[in-house]
């Protein structure tokens, strides 16, 4: 009886080891998990982490230009085929509730480092920019100006004064605020008619640095950030210079040295006097000072492009198409997302079928001067499944816009290879995509992408029928100058019916 009792304790006592440790081994497991979240948080929060994205040279937390970290080094994002839908999910992983407006051309100044990522192309639904498609790290064609921003909504929640934080001295909280929610005014509302501008330390009288006077005030240069070919258009108008070539965020022709008169400046392009163009009301704040200089390139003659929104409306039409015939396209990302979620998913994802909304693109130049692409030859990028070399990444946007005109089709931002394909009489043609040929529109003459041709098309395939805007935008980044941009979109009623689709109504307007 004595070795039972004995026995039945001794099972007792080593069952009861047996739960402590156990129990302990679990309380060390668990700990180790909380102290790995734990570095994982810190490190999100205050180090560095592969593919965590920023925001540099803005003049609040909530806008800049976009970095991101890879391979231990902080990087640049190219603005081709760079637009809202990526900015939103950038914002989103920043922490914003999304963005007010994606920024092109180096709208906060240069590139400070290398290029990371080109043709970023989100669907929208993404986490973290690195869950969205692009050309691979580090392969781009992007130049230091063509810098990708963003512009994010800021957070609805109020302000709390830490009682640890000394405030500014001199500096009233609410005129910050105010400050912060000043909408822009043009310059005549401020300074009337009192509004002098000149280009000085150019080679030539047509380039230069631009320097402006503001009423009584000495002359000074106006902050490169937002500087863009659209004021550029203006002060070159103004002082009969013919149009704009190049707005670039210099020190090139100077003025490091001199004072900043003028930021946030905002021209439509039509203006006819810098004095009509909005500005940002007693601030003169311009992050990255040095070089952040706008100047200027003017030339007497220069390439207007209209797209034939009369050939849109003759030649839409419906397509169904199985993914196996479109893999060449898929390369391009000419198909929405879904395509690409299927590829993954579904083992007959070949035997899918899309559907395409098909129209001819004919682009004519009726301006002054040959359209020429902005890159040079030597990085003109080779497309294997066409043949053929494309000169400008993004040359057009073709998207399906609802009631509210938010996009409802995943716009295709279409690569174009520039040819003359027909010309006016007289006029010979000088460009031609073949054996590495030079690409351009010449002057008078059409470039036409048919709607036969691979890619040609916007993926229709995830919305319902119904009325619906469809819109084409040529040189949407506006990096190619021109005389105008008043007529680079054409934009046009569509119904979209079960079995058959119709372009009608469509007029020439600014994208």
């Amino acid at each position: 009886m004595k070795f039972l009792t004995l026995c039945i304790l001794t099972i007792a006592v080593n069952v009861a080891i047996s739960q402590d440790v156990g129990s302990a081994r679990r309380r060390r497991t668990l700990g180790r998990s909380e102290r790995a979240k734990k570095l994982k948080y810190f490190l999100k929060k205050h180090g560095r982490l592969e593919g965590m994205i920023r925001l540099v040279d803005g003049t609040k937390p909530s806008e800049g230009n976009l970095e991101i970290f890879h391979l231990n080094r902080w990087g640049s994002i190219c603005d081709d085929e760079y637009d809202k839908t990526d900015a939103d999910v950038a914002c989103r992983e920043l922490g914003f509730p999304g963005a007010i407006t994606a920024t092109h051309n180096g709208f906060f100044g240069p590139a400070k480092h290398k290029f990371w990522i080109d043709n970023l192309y989100c669907s929208g639904a993404e986490k973290n920019i690195t869950e969205c498609r692009h050309d691979g790290w580090g392969t781009h064609d992007c130049e230091d100006t063509e810098v990708a921003g963003v512009k994010c909504k800021e957070d609805p929640v109020p302000v709390q004064i830490q009682p640890d934080i000394p405030p500014v001295v001199g500096v009233p909280l609410d005129d910050i605020l105010q400050k912060d929610k000043a909408p822009k005014r043009s310059l005549f509302d401020v300074f009337g008619k009192k509004v002098k501008v000149r280009l000085t330390g150019g080679r030539i009288t047509e380039e230069g640095r631009v320097e402006v006077q503001l009423g009584t005030k000495d002359w000074g240069v106006i902050c490169g950030d937002g500087w863009s070919i659209f004021e550029a258009m203006v002060i070159c108008r103004q002082l009969g210079y013919g149009y704009a070539q190049d707005a670039m965020p210099t020190d090139f022709f100077g003025g490091n040295h001199s004072d900043i008169v003028l930021s946030g400046l905002s021209c439509r392009g039509t203006e006819k006097n810098l004095r009509e163009c909005m500005h940002e009301v007693d601030d003169t704040s311009c992050p990255g000072r040095q070089g952040n200089v706008a100047a200027l390139t003017c030339v007497p003659e220069q390439a207007d492009l209209i797209p034939d929104h009369y050939e849109i409306m003759r030649s839409a039409h419906l397509e169904d198409r199985q993914l196996f015939f479109l893999q060449c396209a898929m390369e391009e990302n000419c198909v929405s997302s879904s395509a690409y979620h299927l590829q993954k998913e579904d083992a007959n994802w070949h035997l899918e079928t899309r559907r395409l909304l098909r129209f001819t693109a004919r682009i004519t130049n009726i301006g002054t001067a040959d359209f020429r692409p902005y890159i040079p030859r030597h990085l003109w990028e080779w497309h294997a499944c066409h043949m053929h070399y494309h000169s400008m990444e993004v040359f057009a946007h073709f998207d399906v816009l609802d009631s509210t005109g938010r996009r409802i089709a995943e716009g295709h931002k279409a690569s174009f290879c520039l040819e003359d394909n027909a010309c006016n009489p007289g006029v010979t043609p000088r460009y031609k995509c073949a054996n590495y040929g030079e690409q351009g529109i010449s002057v008078g003459c059409t470039d036409t992408y048919a709607y036969n041709i691979d890619c040609q098309w916007i993926d229709i395939t995830d919305i319902d029928p119904g009325m619906y805007t469809f819109r084409v935008v040529i040189n949407p980044d506006f990096k190619v100058a021109e005389q105008t941009f008043e007529n680079n979109a054409a934009v046009c009623n569509l119904y979209y019916g079960p079995t058959f689709a119709t372009v009608y109504n469509c007029t020439l307007t600014r994208p």
